[in-house]
């Protein structure tokens, strides 16, 4: 069996803000191009230490939610130690070990199965830089 590995890097502009952003739509529009109707393998990777990626309903509520439930596990207070900025900031380091930073999802006929009203979304909680990278890769 021969397979294609394709990857491409997508920017994200998170306004320095707590935020969810949907990649969705960067996803399908990935795989249009390279999955060519083939079944395979969607890796979603962002390589940030403040960041996460989740598989989450969207616009119904859920969104606010999670973010939400994070600023109850980690309040944005002096608590958190790190070396990189004193004191505060290490809240967004212990993101990915809530969210992780990758997700690999399923791709059928070249399509990206998701469940009804599921999203992919990158997860930030961190307000220190508005410029992210999510990096998709297929395997196929």
């Amino acid at each position: 069996m021969t397979g294609t590995f394709t990857t491409r890097t997508v920017d994200v502009t998170t306004d320095s803000a707590e935020t969810m952003h949907d990649l969705t739509n960067a996803c399908t529009a990935f795989l249009r191009e390279v999955a060519h109707g083939r079944d395979g393998l969607l890796n979603v990777f962002t390589p940030h230490a403040t960041s996460g990626l989740a598989v989450i309903e969207t616009g119904a509520g859920s969104d606010n939610d999670l973010l939400a439930a994070l600023r109850e596990v980690l309040p944005a207070d002096d608590r958190w130690r790190d070396r990189h900025g004193g004191a505060g900031p290490g809240r967004g380091h212990m993101l990915p070990a809530l969210v992780p930073p990758h997700a690999t999802l399923p791709v059928i006929g070249g399509e990206l199965v998701l469940g009804t009203s599921q999203s992919v979304v990158l997860v930030t909680t961190d307000r220190g830089g508005p410029d992210r990278q999510v990096r998709l890769s297929f395997l196929g």
